[in-house]
């Protein structure tokens, strides 16, 4: 586990240097110490890591629920609402044509409708604040278009577990549905209407004992709502939402940020660790394929999102290229999807869909103003907006 951390930090130091996202450095961690390469082996089974890997991912849900409020959209509005749809719609949408144009099987197609549909937020959060727009007018609808995927997250993987989990039939599916809607309706309800009991359980000045305190319950939830056949990173998320509404949010987010950075990073690394490189290639046309279906999907979205908000080409290129990298949510679904016994390629394909556009995305954000020259209107933009973009 040492050596797990070790290992990433010094990847992530290199790539820092020249601007490369942390994400793709942990997973290629994984893969240049793993069992599949050549040279030293950290790690053999990549099952070793299986505990703290799985608390990484709960840990990394249960932060965005915390960051995540439901009066967040209620103050963005229709618009808000309008776009974020509208990028789902076309995201995801592409996905799912696309896993049924691959022919792998439809529990992989829907999955796939994820990978290719939801951007990472980690990623976008970060791009936002190194490149200095956390100010910027565009902001707004991009920090709102997460918040839409996170409400759709937490709906998807609630219907998507029963499939995955094989049920013998229609009806034990929709019985197995209904129990995890019902459990996520009641996790919601509790958020809602339970935060100040809640708040008064939990609060304390003591912060040995609310990091205790809130690790216990986000965890302890996260096995309970596997019971009832909602993933474990949701029923974290949830905690999430309903902590973070509480007089001793902020506190929290400060205190489960170092936790969440350190075993999100063996999260990736353990991913990287179940990726043979050799499997890549057999699936390198699907990945540039899907690679460029996001482009193309990311940019009508951006469009669409700039023309709800009465923006120009620069926002709108701000926009498709923001929300274009993929991360921890593709992850979390290759690791279903492997847990469930599903195609084998979806997780190389997935690894390499990931690497791809963890890299390309942050770096074509820092570059928009190339594709605002080829949006509509982009070449006759205000010298005020082309300022903006270039910034």
């Amino acid at each position: 586990m040492g050596g797990a951390f070790l290992a990433a930090a010094v990847l992530a130091r290199v790539g820092g240097r020249i601007g490369l996202p942390t994400i793709p450095l942990f997973i290629l961690a994984g893969i240049l110490l793993g069992p599949h390469t050549p040279g030293f082996v950290l790690v053999e089974d990549p099952h070793d890591l299986e505990m703290l890997s799985a608390l990484g991912l709960v840990l990394l849900l249960f932060y965005l629920g915390l960051e995540f409020h439901l009066d967040d959209l209620k103050a963005g509005g229709r618009k808000m609402a309008l776009a974020g749809a509208t990028y789902l719609a076309l995201n995801v949408g592409a996905g799912l044509g696309f896993g049924l144009a691959l022919g792998w099987g439809t529990s992989e197609a829907l999955v796939l409708a994820g990978v290719l549909g939801i951007s990472s937020s980690a990623i976008v959060t970060k791009v936002l604040v190194d490149l200095g727009r956390i100010g910027n007018d565009e902001t707004k609808p991009i920090l709102g278009i997460i918040v839409v995927e996170d409400i759709f997250l937490a709906l998807y993987l609630a219907a998507l577990q029963p499939i995955l989990s094989g049920a013998d039939s229609l009806a034990a599916a929709a019985v197995d549905a209904g129990k995890a809607f019902g459990f996520l309706l009641l996790l919601a309800l509790a958020a809602r209407f339970g935060t100040k009991a809640v708040g008064r359980l939990i609060g304390t000045k003591d912060d040995e004992l609310l990091v205790i305190s809130f690790l216990g319950a986000a965890v302890f939830v996260a096995g309970v709502s596997e019971w009832f056949g909602v993933a474990d990173a949701i029923g974290a998320f949830m905690v999430g939402l309903m902590l973070g509404s509480t007089g001793s949010g902020e506190r929290i987010m400060k205190l489960v940020h170092p936790l969440r950075d350190a075993f999100g990073a063996i999260f990736f690394f353990a991913f990287g660790l179940s990726i043979d490189p050799g499997d890549l290639p057999a699936v390198l046309w699907p990945v540039l394929i899907a690679v460029a279906v996001a482009l193309a999907m990311n940019v009508v979205a951006g469009l669409a999102a700039a023309r709800i908000h009465g923006f120009g080409a620069g926002p709108a290129a701000n926009i498709s290229t923001t929300l274009l990298a993929r991360g921890e949510f593709a992850l979390i679904l290759a690791t279903m999807a492997a847990g469930a016994g599903l195609d084998e390629r979806l997780s190389p394909f997935i690894a390499g869909y990931v690497l791809l556009l963890a890299v390309l995305g942050p770096l074509a954000a820092g570059r928009s103003h190339w594709l605002a020259k080829a949006l509509p209107g982009g070449r006759r933009a205000p010298a005020g907006e082309r300022e903006k973009v270039a910034a």
